[in-house]
């Protein structure tokens, strides 16, 4: 993802909330639980937010099983081609995985994180550079 692509996107953030992210063990369950009490004070209906928790779930633990901490989860609402989204941006101090297959992991039990946020998303991305990288999705919410 390009900044010109940043700079094009709205500059009207709603709700901008951040959730660090400790390399610890029920991080995740504790990020979607505050997650889950967020999207519903924004009114999301059930099936968007259903959306958002495993986009939010997916990015989080590559997060922790692949990045160097700390890390740091964000979420905000913007329009996206006329409707609402919600933003779900997780960052970390590592370096973007490099292009290719990495050692090959059982299929059953990894690597389909990331398809999953590109099945649920309008659209999804990475931003790397010397201070980090930031996976991100924008999920439809109405």
């Amino acid at each position: 993802m390009s900044v010109a692509q940043l700079d094009a996107a709205p500059l009207r953030e709603v709700d901008h909330h951040a959730f660090p992210l400790p390399h610890t063990p029920g991080t995740v369950s504790a990020v979607r639980h505050r997650v889950s009490a967020l999207l519903g004070s924004w009114g999301l209906p059930a099936e968007a937010a259903d959306d958002v928790l495993l986009v939010v779930s997916e990015l989080v633990t590559n997060a922790l099983v692949h990045a160097r901490p700390p890390a740091t989860l964000r979420l905000w609402q913007l329009p996206v081609d006329g409707r609402r989204a919600v933003h779900v941006e997780v960052s970390d101090l590592g370096p973007a995985a490099p292009p290719g297959p990495a050692a090959a992991p059982d299929p059953d039990e990894h690597g389909r994180g990331l398809d999953i946020v590109t099945a649920l998303s309008a659209r999804c991305g990475l931003h790397a550079d010397r201070g980090g990288t930031s996976r991100w999705a924008e999920v439809l919410a109405g």
